[in-house]
């Protein structure tokens, strides 16, 4: 599946795979109102779409994103708030859609990202980092902070220090580092990193699709909740996974006991 129709977006599905690259190199992929347009119908498309089991977010170029564009999605709408305002539901929407998407995500982090390419990083399941990547929170060094969700991004993953030294600063941090603060999953050679994001696109395709989804929604809330929340979410969770794909684990479960398959070393494929 290949796509012309957007112009801030290229879009691309092989086996199974749909990667999407933000395409804007000139300006280090920063998100101005088109982008933003774009990424929201993007994304309900390829939730949509069957052919798709794993999503990759990467940047055209040397970046993966700088943030917002600060002339086209601040500076150009300084004179009208309610546009802006507007603009923004618009991103934070899409974003909703993303943290929360049914399917495993995969940020391909290839260069520069700052602000709220950092909250797009955040928002996917995974990161993998070339060892070129560069990040940072600079809002505070033009005086104002983090917001709409890019200050939600390194609290989410990080220790409380580290995300405040982050957002405080304003200081870059390389890929070195990122990996250190477990801001990414790893950094990886750049001319190896797609290679490794494939790599870890074919794990994920061996899954039941129905059984990562709810992983997905178990482990989101459950974070957040009491130890004996969480037990009454997580069995909930699990006869609504049970539920849903028509009782395979039990099938599976068979196949352990027959000696059929190894469930510590590889995934059950139903027949």
């Amino acid at each position: 599946m290949k796509t012309s129709r957007y112009t801030t977006l290229l879009i691309e599905r092989k086996d199974q795979v749909t990667t999407v690259t933000f395409n804007r190199p000139d300006r280090k992929n920063a998100m101005n109102p088109q982008f933003h347009k774009e990424m929201g119908e993007a994304l309900k498309i390829i939730e949509e779409d069957k052919e798709t089991r794993v999503l990759i977010l990467t940047g055209a170029g040397d970046s993966f994103c700088a943030g917002q564009d600060l002339k086209e999605f601040f500076l150009e709408n300084v004179a009208d708030p309610t546009e802006r305002r507007r603009t923004s539901k618009i991103s934070q929407n899409w974003g909703k859609k993303l943290y929360s998407f049914p399917k495993p995500t995969i940020a391909q982090v290839n260069g520069w990202c700052f602000g709220g390419g950092l909250r797009i990083m955040s928002l996917c399941d995974f990161a993998i980092a070339s060892e070129r990547a560069v990040f940072g929170l600079s809002e505070i060094n033009f005086a104002t902070i983090p917001s709409a969700g890019a200050m939600w991004a390194p609290t989410y993953h990080l220790h409380p220090r580290d995300a405040l030294y982050l957002a405080m600063t304003g200081e870059r941090i390389d890929s070195t580092e990122a990996e250190r603060i477990r801001l990414v999953n790893r950094r990886v050679p750049h001319e190896k990193l797609r290679e490794e994001v494939l790599r870890l696109s074919d794990i994920l395709k061996q899954k039941d699709p129905v059984a990562l989804m709810v992983t997905k929604e178990t482990f989101r809330l459950a974070r957040n909740l009491s130890y004996e929340d969480s037990i009454e979410w997580e069995v909930a969770k699990s006869e609504e996974n049970s539920y849903l794909q028509k009782g395979l684990w039990v099938e599976a479960l068979k196949g352990f006991s027959q000696k059929k398959f190894k469930p510590g070393i590889e995934t059950y494929k139903s027949k």
